[in-house]
């Protein structure tokens, strides 16, 4: 246990789940010990805990803890030609069975073991890390940053309740964070995760957090005002990350900044919206900032039939349904022109006179003349 303790503190100073070296040590001596002496009464067979570098962290043989195999630690993450059942998860080395327990990215925090190679080790094997995953998820309920800033932003913790845990886990509560949705249209690759997490390797301030099989949250603490352009620029980034590590086509969403803790949750779900708004409205960009949604962010709000009612209402029966994509792709030239005849027939090397009959053509069949501001605002919301 005294080299044990010793390895946390010449190692870094926190532990892969974000927790400090003593919470650490307390966590691997105390919550895994505790199950292991509790299995050791139904079973002589060795039965333990190692961490990620292989370390041997509770063993109901108490002569192994502190011990290294550092061997196992590959095979347990690639679980290459080792694996008994692809389902399982469990792999063999030297004679024990080996199962990771359940982690956010694609490399193991802890695996529990058990002595032999036969049926019965990979019995007690799938037995005991059900029994130490409880064991851990519970200490990080009460202890780990990350679950608790997991919570928050999902809405699983009451908000007296969301001070209370921040004074016991030292969390800054009025501190600027940005808050961003990474999603992928599949469900996500697990080395996603890994992938962010390289881009913000301060785990005590910045959390990269698994939210569904195709999201995930990051929120990054800022140490003063920040601006929305930094926060595209950190989206961007994410982005481009992604794409050229894991060739993955991810849409990054953005919330305003949160400017303390219990703002969190309502960031989160601005990145949401930015998402869903972004799927309807602007297809093209991998990037979205929900303060940038501008008037589809009203609409994407407003009933079905409302809307419903209003095309019924501006445009004569059919008129909307018989606009062409030419004549779309030019009307939304023109808005992205500020309404202006010459430059827009200049962007799309039409004759100005071409253009001119394009847009009395659309007047003619819907009743608006986009040229001026009410028709087109009218035809914008449209």
């Amino acid at each position: 246990e005294k080299d044990e303790k010793s390895r946390y503190n010449r190692g870094s100073q926190f532990t892969p789940d974000g927790i400090c070296c003593e919470e650490g040590y307390r966590m691997s001596n105390r919550i895994f010990q505790s199950v292991v002496l509790q299995m050791k009464e139904g079973t002589d067979r060795t039965v333990g805990v190692i961490d990620a570098d292989g370390t041997v962290v509770a063993c109901d043989d108490t002569t192994l803890i502190g011990e290294r195999w550092a061997g196992v630690v590959e095979i347990v993450n690639s679980a290459e030609n080792t694996v008994i059942a692809a389902e399982s998860g469990m792999v063999q080395f030297e004679g024990r069975t080996f199962k990771a327990l359940s982690s956010w990215g694609t490399q193991f925090d802890y695996a529990g073991f058990v002595s032999g190679e036969d049926d019965l080790a990979r019995t007690l094997c799938t037995v005991t890390a059900v029994a130490y995953n409880g064991a851990k998820q519970s200490y990080e309920e009460k202890h780990d940053k990350g679950t608790f800033v997991k919570n928050i932003i999902s809405d699983n913790i009451l908000l007296g309740d969301i001070y209370v845990r921040a004074k016991e886990l030292h969390f800054d509560c009025d501190v600027p964070r940005g808050v961003f949705l990474v999603r992928q249209p599949e469900p996500a690759d697990p080395a996603m995760i890994d992938a962010i997490q390289t881009l913000f390797p301060d785990k005590q301030s910045d959390f990269v957090l698994s939210v569904s099989e195709t999201d995930v949250a990051v929120v990054k603490q800022f140490s003063g005002e920040t601006e929305g352009k930094r926060l595209d620029k950190l989206a961007a980034q994410i982005e481009e990350a992604l794409a050229s590590e894991l060739k993955l086509k991810v849409v990054v969403g953005i919330g305003t900044v949160a400017s303390s803790i219990r703002e969190l949750a309502h960031s989160y779900k601005e990145a949401q919206m930015a998402i869903e708004v972004g799927k309807v409205f602007d297809t093209e960009r991998s990037v979205i900032s929900y303060d940038n949604l501008g008037i589809g962010r009203l609409i994407y709000q407003l009933p079905t039939t409302l809307c419903d009612m209003f095309l019924r209402e501006v445009f004569k029966r059919g008129s909307i349904e018989s606009l062409d994509h030419e004549t779309l792709f030019t009307i939304q030239k023109f808005f992205e022109n500020n309404l202006n005849v010459s430059e827009t027939s200049r962007k799309l090397f039409v004759h100005r006179n071409t253009l001119v009959y394009r847009i009395e053509k659309l007047h003619q069949s819907t009743g608006l003349d986009i040229r001026k501001f009410d028709d087109a605002l009218t035809f914008k919301i449209a």
